[in-house]
């Protein structure tokens, strides 16, 4: 293959994830249709599937700009407090994934609604994506649990990540009782500081700059 067919490769797989990030982001992953896409990409349904292996594999390219979008917030929101505690550090990461989850909420959602049937039809690029965001929770909880194999560190962070999400996704989908989204931080924040406590108590802990919310 020449380099002239490389780069048309290369500039319809960027446009065909240009569109469907678009469409995504408007209406959700439900509205994304394959003959949709190739029209306004101005090409042939087959030509999808000459740069895509099928249309999971497009939604694998947005997600992997939505993971980085997601990584870029988590670790801003993470240098804007640099003197933080590995609990703090916690918390400022759980406020940065509400607070993404809410402005881009199509897009975050379609990171939970892709069918993949298990890690063996999942890239490994993509798995390697997600893990790096799993890495930023880790970090903390080693300095927190020295003593716990790094197997449970990896559980530990997954069952954190699980706690937040849950509460998050809930908070979304309106079924917390018409909770508030800084009443949605402070249970996060409840949550966070007793889960990863080796003490199990949270008194009257407060994250950095929000004693107003206990």
């Amino acid at each position: 293959m020449n380099s002239s067919t490389d780069a048309r490769r290369d500039a319809l797989r960027t446009a065909l994830t240009d569109i469907a990030e678009e469409q995504i982001s408007r209406a959700g992953l439900s509205s994304l249709k394959a003959r949709k896409l190739a029209t306004d990409a101005g090409c042939s349904v087959g030509a999808i599937y000459n740069v895509f292996d099928d249309l999971t594999g497009v939604v694998f390219a947005v997600n992997s700009r939505t993971f980085a979008c997601l990584g870029e917030t988590i670790n801003a929101a993470l240098a804007s407090e640099k003197n933080a505690t590995a609990q703090e550090m916690l918390v400022i990461m759980s406020r940065a994934y509400l607070s993404f989850a809410t402005e881009h909420e199509t897009s975050w959602r379609c990171l939970f609604e892709l069918p993949v049937g298990s890690e063996d039809n999942v890239p490994d690029w993509y798995l390697k994506e997600m893990n790096d965001l799993f890495a930023l929770v880790s970090a903390p909880l080693r300095e927190i649990y020295s003593d716990l194999p790094e197997e449970d560190i990896q559980l530990l962070a997954r069952a954190l990540f699980s706690s937040v999400h849950g509460i998050v996704q809930l908070g979304l989908d309106r079924r917390l009782s018409g909770v508030p989204v800084p009443q949605i931080e402070r249970m996060i924040e409840l949550v966070l500081l007793n889960l990863s406590s080796p003490g199990g108590t949270t008194s009257n802990q407060n994250a950095p700059g929000d004693a107003d919310l206990a």
